[in-house]
């Protein structure tokens, strides 16, 4: 039933004023507890990304059997090995050429890993889609070390000895830790497009003049 109004001194007004509960104050800040680091200065907010990219990277590199730093994922280092990637086989084409093959490897790079991660995501993998682009962005790592040793020698057979080991590097960093997200009667299906990702990788670093 609705409440009836009551009349005082001739106005008509709500029989009972309704009491507001809440707060419009946000939740209490810890005491310490949350890290803030909206006031450090710059150069240390640098430092401290700088620093996470390279543990990342190390992980990769030396392929060590915990993924709990591949597990906080960021795009900062996939970023960066994309950017020297492109300038590295961008660097050594024809000057008319080079912006080309720039955009066509950046374009690679992250639509490949896209697709890649969507393919995952379809198989039921529990991982997220900005955690497999940041995993597979650093796995760029060895092919950006392969990239730069064949700017330095037009051996064609120590070329190709460099990109299959930087291609199976690659490719095991990233397997080692994707497969682990899949579904087991699925790992197959959801580990060949990364073969495929880093296997076009590798043709051009390879074909790189």
């Amino acid at each position: 039933e609705t409440e009836l109004a009551e009349v005082e001194d001739g106005k008509i007004g709500p029989a009972m004023e309704p009491e507001m509960n809440g707060s419009m104050a946000g939740p209490p800040i810890s005491d310490g507890k949350q890290r803030l680091t909206l006031d450090e200065p710059v150069s240390k907010t640098v430092l401290r990304d700088l620093n996470r990219i390279w543990v990342k990277m190390k992980h990769v590199l030396l392929m060590t059997k915990s993924d709990k730093n591949l597990a906080d994922w960021d795009l900062w280092g996939p970023l960066f090995l994309c950017l020297t990637l492109s300038i590295t086989l961008s660097g050594g084409t024809k000057e008319d050429q080079a912006a080309l093959v720039f955009a066509i490897v950046f374009v690679i790079v992250w639509c490949g890993g896209g697709v890649v991660t969507l393919n995952a995501l379809l198989l039921g993998g529990t991982i997220s889609f900005l955690q497999s682009i940041c995993v597979l962005g650093y796995c760029l790592a060895p092919l950006n070390i392969a990239s730069i040793i064949c700017r330095f020698t037009s051996n064609k057979i120590a070329k190709f000895v460099v990109c299959v080991l930087a291609f199976s590097w690659a490719t095991k960093a990233s397997v080692g830790f994707m497969a682990q997200l899949l579904p087991a009667e699925r790992k197959l299906l959801g580990v060949y497009p990364v073969f495929l990702f880093y296997l076009t990788i590798s043709w051009m670093v390879l074909m790189q003049q």
